[in-house]
């Protein structure tokens, strides 16, 4: 096993935006890849390392970039403030997450017709609303994401979709969840929700410990839900 990362410049207009990818390199030939959307911070290390682990699975990691090459929030703050443009504006944010679609398609090692996407926090709204867009991917998994619907009208979903939620979490009230399991029963023939309980939003983070703003750690939910994960790219995949 050799992992190789780098990142790869792309445009969505004139928007200069930089992905991180990983891949194995002691593999020949082109492999399925996973898109990896990041939380409302930017993309970090933390999806840079999901990158990586799933490389070591034989996947190509890809760690798309949503703000900008080098953007980047430094808290609570600034991190809503670079998240609210693609709230408010969901069609700017499918452009976006499109663009990073067709990037990863020129990538030598990547098989395009095997294409997953992920995403944690403001990533799984992303990767939701990249299957919402039409986009004809294998699979999608949201992980304690934020499932406010779009006002734009959802397009036949053609992946598989699985959603991973914490039952605690205040970002993401009950009716966002009937919500979607509705708007999925209408657009996707196949897709699950999986609810852990006493666990709450971020809970894949390590270093998430603020019950008070309600992002807080929970092992057993992250070692459950990358456990789902991977079963679930072994179907999406074969």
């Amino acid at each position: 096993m050799t992992i190789v990362s780098n990142t790869v410049g792309y445009l969505d207009g004139d928007i200069h935006l930089e992905a991180y990818f990983a891949f194995d390199d002691a593999l020949e030939g082109q492999r399925p890849v996973v898109l990896i959307c990041h939380a409302w911070g930017g993309r970090d290390e933390f999806v840079a390392e999901k990158a990586r682990k799933l490389a070591e699975l034989g996947y190509v990691g890809f760690a798309v970039d949503i703000y900008g090459k080098g953007v980047t929030g430094s808290g609570p703050e600034e991190n809503a403030k670079l998240m609210q443009p693609f709230m408010e504006d969901r069609a700017l944010l499918q452009k976006r997450i499109l663009a990073a679609l067709s990037a990863v398609k020129l990538l030598p090692w990547v098989d395009e017709k095997r294409i997953a996407a992920i995403g944690f926090c403001f990533g799984g709204l992303c990767a939701l609303d990249l299957v919402r867009s039409g986009a004809n991917i294998a699979g999608v998994v949201s992980f304690h994401g934020l499932l406010i619907p779009p006002s734009l009208p959802t397009k036949k979903i053609m992946a598989k979709v699985l959603v991973l939620h914490g039952n605690d979490d205040p970002m993401v009230p009950v009716d966002h969840v009937l919500a979607l399991a509705s708007e999925l029963t209408d657009s996707c023939e196949d897709w699950q929700i999986h609810t852990y309980g006493h666990t709450m939003h971020a809970f894949t983070n390590p270093v998430a410990n603020n019950p008070d703003f309600g992002t807080v750690y929970n092992k057993h939910a992250d070692k459950r839900s990358w456990q789902s994960l991977l079963s679930f790219l072994d179907e999406v995949f074969c």
